[in-house]
């Protein structure tokens, strides 16, 4: 039995000879490290029964573990200093090891990512935002706005402007109606991007104005909400003012120019805001298909993709200028809250940082009361065939009597008639 155990142990010493060897370690000793064993099954049942006697071991196999470590850095250390090699602390440097799509040659774009790097915004990588650039592939809508641009500089109106104090001045007093009518309102939240007004207005004083006095029957609405909860109250003052909301357009603001800038955040905020709201509303029956004589549609997007202004600026787009005037066809527009540098050609500029007036009452209604239309910009042939237009139903035909019948109807599966007024005016449908 002793030479048996003797002749095994033997062959188990030229195995772990054998493995060390081809493992690069020195002796069989070296295994335990290399192959990370812990003790044997008989070791860890005397650690049961002795939990101090192990703790006492362990710590002690740890020290030895941290001095060979310690042994081998400094044998680096040695040798790259043998070397003319100056050891440098690891820092981060950018994100390669978080990339999407790594693995592949043409690693995926991470925009998030590259904005925690390099500060640039995933905004500032939208092709063709600028109006001078933005149709460049689409021939049309490029003839289409510059027809429209020489339209609308000819038909403006001279700009006036009117400096007064809008808490104690009632818009009534203008004696005008207005087709578009832009708000500009100083609210209390821009003061955290530096802005400064001599008096922040809260939004119970913004819903206060008497805009529905001065709107037209047929009118259209712009009013700049911010970014918090600005996108209510503003749905509250269209509501308040005669208004239906039917657009929001958005102001993505990009940082191209200054990507490393600060800039203050909100003390509650967790992410950064790059975007501004501005609501549209609308008063009255306005349809694209039928009104093309006071708006037209689908010209320009719901987007605004420009720099952000500088810190304490109060600048908003000038693009949101051609948005309206593109879209709505009527010449009497008014800005409220406007400023020195928005007066603006075909516009009546109203506010309390204006430094002077020109505003005439009798010599601005006089622009609009000499004809009937004359409160329209009027449109041409070519502006009329390049626009975009609703298309013609596809489902409905023609009848008898200038009845138009719709073949499926979404009620249910009933027919529907109606009269088309227009064409026959004295029809009399059969029993």
């Amino acid at each position: 039995m002793g030479d048996r155990l003797k002749e095994l142990k033997e062959r188990s010493l030229k195995r772990k000879e054998l493995l060390a060897k081809a493992l690069g370690v020195e002796g069989p000793d070296g295994l335990k490290e290399v192959l990370n064993i812990k003790e044997d099954a008989a070791a860890k049942k005397k650690s049961q029964g002795d939990s101090g006697a192990v703790s006492t071991k362990k710590t002690k196999t740890d020290d030895s573990k941290d001095e060979k470590v310690k042994e081998s850095t400094d044998k680096k250390s040695n040798t790259s200093s043998e070397n003319g090699v100056d050891q440098e602390d690891e820092f981060y440097k950018d994100s390669s090891t978080f990339l999407k799509g790594t693995q592949s040659a043409n690693p995926h774009n991470d925009y998030c990512q590259n904005f925690v790097d390099t500060g640039e915004r995933p905004q500032n990588f939208i092709r063709d935002t600028g109006l001078a650039n933005r149709f460049e592939e689409y021939p049309k809508l490029r003839e289409l706005i510059r027809l429209k641009d020489e339209l609308i500089s000819t038909t403006n109106t001279p700009p006036m402007y009117l400096k007064c104090d809008l808490q104690e001045f009632d818009l009534s007093e203008i004696g005008c109606k207005f087709d578009v009518m832009l708000i500009e309102p100083p609210l209390e939240e821009y003061q955290r991007s530096g802005a400064v007004y001599d008096k922040y207005w809260s939004w119970d004083e913004i819903e206060n104005l008497n805009i529905h006095a001065v709107a037209a029957q047929r009118s259209f609405l712009w009013i700049w909400c911010g970014n918090a909860d600005g996108l209510e109250r503003g749905r509250k003052c269209l509501k308040k003012w005669g208004f239906r909301r039917c657009e929001d357009i958005c102001w993505i603001k990009t940082n191209i120019k200054n990507p490393l800038e600060k800039r203050a955040l909100d003390p509650s905020a967790v992410l950064q805001r790059t975007k501004e709201h501005c609501l549209m509303g609308i008063k009255g029956t306005v349809k694209r298909s039928t009104d093309g004589d006071f708006i037209h549609a689908n010209v320009d997007i719901d987007l605004i993709i420009d720099e952000e202004t500088e810190y304490g600026s109060k600048s908003k787009p000038v693009e949101i200028f051609h948005i309206m005037e593109h879209f709505c066809l009527g010449k009497r527009r008014l800005h409220v809250f406007g400023r020195d540098d928005t007066i603006r050609a075909g516009w009546l500029t109203v506010g309390p940082e204006l430094t002077s007036s020109n505003f005439d009452a009798n010599v601005y209604s006089g622009y609009f009361n000499k004809n009937p239309n004359d409160f329209l910009t009027g449109c041409s042939e070519e502006i009329e065939r390049l626009r975009p237009k609703s298309p013609t139903p596809k489902n409905k035909v023609l009848g008898e009597y200038g009845i138009s019948v719709v073949k499926f109807s979404p009620f249910e599966g009933k027919l529907l008639l109606h009269l088309d007024v227009e064409i026959f005016t004295n029809c009399t449908v059969p029993a």
